[in-house]
Parts: structure tokens; C-alpha cells; sequence
């Protein structure tokens, strides 16, 4: 059949683009129902590495939406070798599962944030936050020094309610508290416990004074606990070289 006979007559084409269009989602959706999980185990001495935010980072991230830092920035590394040599190891699902909604995306205006904890001290990102150009001359970022007010976190305990309804293993009672101890460990599990969320957020706040201001408790505080978490939970030193490859 010449390949003009299909452009020129729209039965065959809706035909044939129907049978494409089939054997490519049987492709992609037949192999699931053999796969027992596509999430990654991330364990290191029996304890899951990747865990929920403390209230403070679940905070700063509430800023970071609220912001819509996400239009111009992604976090998601894929597979490619450019990425992996300008960003570092591609992104695990597992590094996004506590995450409502997910902070994925090819949109990078900015560069992508999904490994940008601790690659910068606590005092470069409030300079650049506030006076972006100061710190990169190219950025076209808009300053942000209005983050430096006091951060409001009188409705923290439901918004990780909130979470918990969803899956996110926020604690409340004893026997949840010694869940996430069993799989976090206990230094974790303490900030998760929503009953001392407000208590967790200060003492946090207070140890990082993350804005260089120990006076008050700051939206940028906040901010910018939440950027030095990204890409940290899991250390790619301690797992074999393709370790997370049988996973995809």
C-alpha cells in the first residue's frame, strides 16, 4: 500500500493510528502487571532512608508552590548523560513518593533543583533569593527579599493531617510513633509526630538558622530548609553501581 493511499483517505489513517496508538500503550502497560513495585527500596542498615519533611521543610515547601518556583524550575534528573554530568544521578520515584503534588517537569527556565541540598551554604541561598544577580550575573530570577517576614505555621498540625490522609506516615499516636522509629529510626520519627509539629518547626529553626537571623522565625528560614534537603536523602556511595537499575 503507498503511503499516499493512507494520507489521502482518513478511514485507513484513523485505522492505523488506532493500531499504533494500541500496541504502544499495550507496550507500556502490559509489562506493570509483571513488575511487583516500581518504587526503589532505599534502606541503609535496615532503615528507609527517604522520609517525610519536618514541619519546617514541609513549610518551605508550601512557600516554594506558593512562589511558583516550579515554572521555571524541575526536579527530576533523567537518565540521560547530560544531565547526569551537570546534575548528578538521575532521579529515583522513590526520592518523590511523600511528595503532593510532585515537583517533576522538563520546564527549566532555571536549573533543575532535584539535587541541590547542601551543594550551596545556607548563606548563598538567601543571597540569592533575595538579590539573585548578585550571586548570577545571567539570572532573571526575581528577588525574593520579601521571604525575610515572620512565617506563619498556625495551621501546620492539619496540613500534615492533611498529608496523612494520603499516605504521607505522619505520626499522632504512640503506635505510629513507633512505626516510623522501626523505619526511619528515631531522631526522623521525632519530627513527624504532628502532636509536636509547631515545638519541631522552632527547635529546627533555631539549630539551622538558616537566614542568619536567630531573632525570628522567617518564611526564608523555611525556604531554604527545604532546598538543602533536596537530593540528600539518599547516598548513591552506598549502594552498588546499578543497584537501583533492576527497579525500571
Amino acid at each position: 500500500m503507498k503511503h499516499e493511499t493512507i494520507e489521502t483517505n482518513a478511514g485507513w489513517l484513523i485505522g492505523l493510528t488506532l493500531i499504533v496508538i494500541s500496541i504502544g500503550g499495550l507496550v507500556e502497560i502490559v509489562p506493570l502487571y509483571f513488575i511487583e513495585d516500581t518504587i526503589e527500596e532505599v534502606k541503609v542498615e535496615g532503615k528507609d532512608t527517604i522520609h517525610p519533611y519536618s514541619s519546617l521543610e514541609l513549610r518551605g515547601r508550601d512557600i516554594y508552590q506558593r512562589e511558583g518556583c516550579y515554572t521555571c524550575h524541575s526536579q527530576m534528573i533523567r537518565p540521560f548523560r547530560d544531565e547526569a554530568l551537570r546534575y548528578g544521578h538521575y532521579s529515583l520515584a522513590a526520592e518523590s513518593k511523600f511528595d503532593h503534588p510532585f515537583q517533576w517537569g522538563s520546564k527549566r527556565t532555571g536549573p533543575d533543583l532535584a539535587r541541590v541540598g547542601k551543594k550551596y551554604s545556607n548563606e548563598w541561598h538567601v543571597q540569592h533569593l533575595i538579590e539573585p544577580r548578585s550571586v548570577v550575573k545571567e539570572s532573571i530570577m526575581p528577588n525574593y527579599g520579601f521571604l525575610m517576614k515572620p512565617l506563619s505555621y498556625k495551621n501546620l498540625a492539619n496540613r500534615m493531617r492533611a498529608l496523612k490522609v494520603v499516605g504521607v506516615p505522619y505520626s499522632e499516636s504512640k503506635e505510629e510513633y513507633e512505626a516510623n522509629v522501626k523505619r526511619f529510626g528515631e531522631d526522623i520519627a521525632k519530627n513527624l509526630d504532628i502532636l509536636h509539629a509547631e515545638e519541631n518547626l522552632l527547635a529546627q529553626a533555631a539549630a539551622g538558622n538558616y537566614d542568619g537571623n536567630a531573632d525570628d522565625v522567617t518564611e526564608m528560614d523555611a525556604l531554604v530548609a527545604y532546598l538543602q534537603l533536596l537530593g540528600t536523602m539518599v547516598d548513591f556511595n552506598k549502594f552498588d553501581e546499578g543497584h537501583f537499575a533492576k527497579f525500571r
